[in-house]
Order: C-alpha cells, then structure tokens, then sequence
C-alpha cells in the first residue's frame, strides 16, 4: 500500500493541470474577488474582505483537490481497468481509497499555504500564530469530508459522466455554501439552505479561528455528519462496483 500512495503522489505532482487549478488557482481567484476592498468589512460576519476570502479560497482550493482530484481518477481508472487489476493482487479495497486520499492532501497542504502567503502579502492580511496554525489544521482536516465525496461520486459515474457530475456538484457546493460570496448576499430563504451545506460549515471552521473563536458545535458535526454519510456512501458504490467484476 505506501508503494501505491507514492505512486499516487508522484502522478499528481506531475500532473500540471490539475496542480494549477488546485493550487495556484484559488490564490488568483482570491486576488481578483477581494480586490481592492480587502479591507472592507462584511456584513453579517465581523470579518474584513481579505480574511474573509482567505478562508473562502483556501478551503475551496482544498476542495479542488480532494472531490475533482479523486472523483475523475478512479472514475477513469476503473473504466480502463486499472482498479480490477487491483483487486487480483493483495491490496486492500481500503488501500486503493487511502492512497486517493493520500495524494489528493498532499496537493490540498500546499493550496492552502499558498493562498495565507497570497493574503498576507497581497491584503496583509494578520492574525497571531495560532490563529494561522488552527486555521491550516480544520482547513486541511476538513477537506476529508469532501475527500469522501469523492471516492464516492468516482465509484457512482462512469468514465465519460464524471466530469459533468463533479463539476455541478464542485461549483454548486462552493457557490451556494459561500466560498465566491458571502451567504448574506442571498436570499433568506436561501441562506437557511446554505446553512445546512457541508462547504458553509467547512468556511465556517475557518472563519470561527479568524474571530479567535472555536468553531462552532454545528458546523462540526455538521461535517462529521456528512463525512459519514459520504464515507458510507462510497463503501457502498464500492462494494456495488465490487460485485460487477
């Protein structure tokens, strides 16, 4: 298995692609949506623009890595074959799905450094040592939710409708959850929805450090919860997947 999770590695490292719009993406995104109102505050959240769309970028840049990132791999893979010769050797089904996930944080670590570097020189954007230290660890530690996510939609598409798949679910998540904009610029009606969405909770971990808080009881169980449910889910396609070979 640690044979496999390096090989992983070392084909997303290589991809340049995928490591542009993982990493170095979310950092030109940040620069061009907070503008020159990064100091700006907004509303209904206590935080200035820069900070704001730090966490914003950083976890959608997490989020690049881990639900695109593992989605169209093992989608792809499966559809060649690949996965199937996998099973005839001594690997765990576990293994293949460790080794995803492994090579899709080692991407996620650096997109989210990038974007604090971006931030603080870019918006000079500040906070104390533990605040940057806390906020790398729930990013990092919550992009697994979506991780899950997926493995799961990888083992649910085929080859060819993986793409369109992941790119609804990535770029509707990340919308309606409040990574491009903040939520109070929605609708009532549609800020209650986004307030039971797994990427609001994610950002919300961030934000909560950013005021020198912890993060709110319901946005982590929120996310445990649909950890679960995604971790469930891609055990089942998986399994599923299994029986057809």
């Amino acid at each position: 298995m640690n044979y496999l999770i390096k090989l992983e590695i070392t084909r997303t490292l290589r991809n340049k692609k995928f490591m542009f719009f993982s990493v170095i993406y979310p950092s030109a995104l940040f620069l061009m949506i907070a503008g020159p109102q990064g100091n700006d505050l907004v509303p209904g959240t206590g935080l200035r623009m820069g900070a704001f769309y730090m966490v914003a970028m950083a976890s959608f840049g997490a989020l690049t890595a881990v639900l695109l990132g593992n989605s169209e791999k093992i989608a792809k893979e499966r559809e060649k074959g690949w996965v199937r010769q996998l099973r005839l050797t001594s690997l765990p089904g576990r293994g293949y799905v460790l080794a995803k996930i492994a090579s899709a944080a080692v991407v996620t670590l650096p997109s989210i450094l990038i974007v604090f570097v971006v931030a603080a020189l870019a918006k000079d954007v500040r906070f104390a040592a533990w605040q940057w230290a806390a906020l790398t660890g729930v990013i990092w530690a919550g992009s697994l939710c979506f991780a899950a996510l997926g493995v799961a939609i990888g083992y649910l598409a085929t080859g060819e409708t993986v793409r369109p798949i992941a790119m609804i679910t990535y770029f509707g998540l990340s919308i309606l959850g409040g990574l491009w904009m903040p939520t109070t610029a929605y609708p009532q009606w549609l800020q209650d929805i986004s307030s039971w969405l797994p990427t609001h909770a994610y950002a919300a971990l961030g934000q909560a450090v950013e005021l020198g808080a912890a993060p709110h009881t319901k946005d982590v169980t929120l996310l445990v919860a649909y950890f679960l449910l995604f971790a469930g889910a891609a055990a089942w396609f998986y399994r599923k997947d299994t029986l057809k070979t």
